[in-house]
């Protein structure tokens, strides 16, 4: 598949990339900046052999993509995805924001009561596909592709074959995909993250992860 990812230049987004071009999909790294879209395809295609990953502005990025993915802070989502609407309708969204306070430790519950993910639902409308996934992987080892992560990842979303899009991604990324139910459950998935970093701090560890067991 040709799959843009949204911020492709933090170290989610590039880890996923990285993987996912290794698992033969055609990846297209997005940026605010177009400049910074291809300078970060290009640090990535240093761990390749040949080319295989391109970058760009976020707009060019999701006009070229049949999947794309939101991988920003969520200070940045709703700016992101401003004005993208158009080029985003018919597609899936497959977003790992995961919003983190000060300190990040403990959950953020968001103003609109909603998820990350719901939000991002209501401003780009039904139009627009979305399913959560992602959010409770560490990032520090994504770049090595011949590490398999020892968590699960949980995907959330209202559509059973979008999320079997999402779950198919994860075992490109060589990781388990499991099915969380509803978009409406990202929230508890989003704030997951929160407690995975806090475990993080007090075992003096960077690598707390999710597994699902019984399956």
């Amino acid at each position: 598949m040709k799959i843009a990812i949204l911020g492709g230049t933090g170290p989610e987004g590039s880890g996923l990339g990285l993987r996912w071009a290794q698992a033969g999909h055609e990846v297209i790294i997005g940026s605010r900046l177009a400049e910074k879209g291809q300078q970060a395809a290009e640090e990535l295609n240093t761990l390749l052999a040949g080319v295989a990953i391109s970058g760009t502005d976020n707009l060019s990025a999701t006009q070229a993509a049949e999947v794309v993915v939101l991988s920003v802070p969520y200070e940045a989502q709703a700016a992101t995805l401003a004005g993208l609407a158009d080029a985003l309708a018919g597609k899936l969204l497959v977003t790992v924001v995961a919003p983190t306070s000060k300190p990040k430790a403990r959950v953020w519950r968001l103003e609109s009561g909603l998820s990350a993910a719901e939000e991002a639902q209501q401003q780009l409308g039904d139009a627009v596909r979305i399913v959560a996934a992602f959010q409770n992987i560490g990032a520090h080892n994504l770049k090595d592709p011949a590490v398999e992560l020892d968590c699960d990842v949980l995907v959330c979303g209202d559509s059973k074959e979008d999320k079997q899009v999402a779950i198919g991604l994860c075992a490109d990324a060589n990781m388990r995909g499991v099915d969380a139910g509803a978009l409406q459950n990202a929230s508890v998935v989003e704030g997951l993250t929160s407690v995975l970093i806090g475990v993080n701090i007090r075992y003096k560890v960077s690598n707390a992860g999710i597994r699902i067991t019984g399956i």
